[in-house]
């Protein structure tokens, strides 16, 4: 597994642990098991990830609930709603990461993490959400 994709996971979690209880991000981070043996640049991208998310929850679930018609963000599984908000998050402010990387990532994920319709499920709104954005890459 790559450290992006490990960093992401990570990130994944932290923000499921926030949603559920939520509190501060940074201390979320400094409390996430496996943070810390990780390389300072792959540490930094899921910290970053995780503060991005958060410091722009509301713009990002704008995003999934325009793009999500017939779903109320409020009723998603919980490790759904927050790989989409971790992947809409990274199409809308992490434009040198390639879309087909973002979604790839997150379907892989969902795949991992979800239920079993995820994948399906969160392919569908993110392929919307980058659409609606324009990214063709």
């Amino acid at each position: 597994m790559g450290n992006r994709r490990r960093a992401r996971e990570i990130a994944l979690q932290i923000l499921y642990r926030l949603d559920a209880n939520p509190c501060d991000p940074g201390t979320a981070c400094e409390e996430m098991e496996g943070l810390g043996d990780m390389e300072p640049d792959v540490q930094g991208f899921a910290r970053n990830l995780v503060i991005g998310t958060m410091d722009n929850l509301e713009e990002v679930d704008r995003t999934i609930s325009a793009a999500s018609l017939r779903w109320d963000i409020k009723r998603m599984a919980a490790v759904d709603r927050n790989l989409l908000r971790l992947a809409s998050y990274e199409l809308m402010f992490h434009k040198d990461t390639p879309a087909r990387v973002v979604l790839n990532e997150a379907i892989e994920m969902a795949k991992s993490f979800g239920g079993e319709e995820s994948g399906g499920f969160i392919n569908g709104i993110l392929d919307r959400v980058r659409y609606d954005m324009g990214r063709q890459d």
